[in-house]
């Protein structure tokens, strides 16, 4: 039972309140340093961490914006006078603020000791090679290719009837794959699966690709020729 019993209760709503109103300043002003240290570091999220005499200050950022302050005490414990989580104790908070000053002078040196560090960077940079040449020369091969494969999808399509069909061929140890739709070449493939497309739809293969690839494809002509050359002979022995 508890009539008759008078006890009185401390409220701590001041306590709260003054806790609060000290958190929403330092995030304010704290703030302001998230953003310049977002700045500074060229990217919305990062973390910089500080040391003072009392302990170390970490602040991160994400986005630009605040997302924790924490003060390490040097005698131990941490604080997070800024935090998406709980608010930090009151003794807590008083104890790193006795050090935020300190804080803020060691951001301000970290500030300072960047400045000038890029005024010895020259911007006279060397004029850039065009690649026009080469990428003609480029284009001008694999024009060429993509002219016979052409051709040889068409005599494949003669032959076979159908709309669709590959040609496959080992040159040098890689295999060749030229796969056509009716009498046109859809695609010429050097090295199966993830290999290099010399003919394809979509953007056309490197220069030191081409060079590598284009005397073999002489070769891969070569093997269709041989190809051909066995059918006519496969159907002169057919009598009728």
């Amino acid at each position: 039972m508890t009539e008759g019993i008078d006890f009185e209760v401390a409220e701590t709503e001041d306590i709260a309140g003054q806790r609060d109103e000290v958190v929403a300043a330092v995030t304010d002003h704290a703030g302001t340093i998230a953003r310049e240290l977002a700045l500074l570091q060229g990217g919305d999220y990062g973390q910089e961490t500080f040391n003072t005499n009392a302990g170390e200050w970490t602040l991160k950022y994400e986005a630009g914006n605040i997302q924790y302050l924490r003060f390490e005490g040097k005698a131990g414990g941490e604080t997070y006078v800024v935090s998406a989580k709980q608010p930090p104790d009151p003794d807590d908070l008083a104890a790193a603020m006795r050090d935020y000053d300190a804080f803020v002078a060691a951001y301000n040196a970290h500030v300072e000791s960047k400045e000038g560090v890029l005024d010895d960077v020259s911007t006279d940079f060397p004029a850039v090679e065009s690649t026009d040449t080469v990428v003609s020369e480029r284009n001008r091969v694999v024009g060429r290719i993509r002219e016979v494969s052409d051709v040889m999808a068409g005599e494949l399509h003669r032959y076979d009837g159908v709309d669709y069909g590959t040609f496959t061929a080992r040159v040098n140890g890689k295999r060749w794959e030229l796969k056509r739709e009716e009498s046109r070449a859809s695609y010429l493939r050097v090295g199966g699966q993830g290999g290099t497309y010399l003919v394809s739809q979509y953007e056309p293969p490197s220069a030191p690709d081409v060079r590598e690839l284009a005397d073999d494809f002489r070769g891969f002509v070569e093997a269709f020729n041989d190809y051909v050359d066995e059918l006519e002979a496969d159907l002169s022995n057919v009598s009728l």
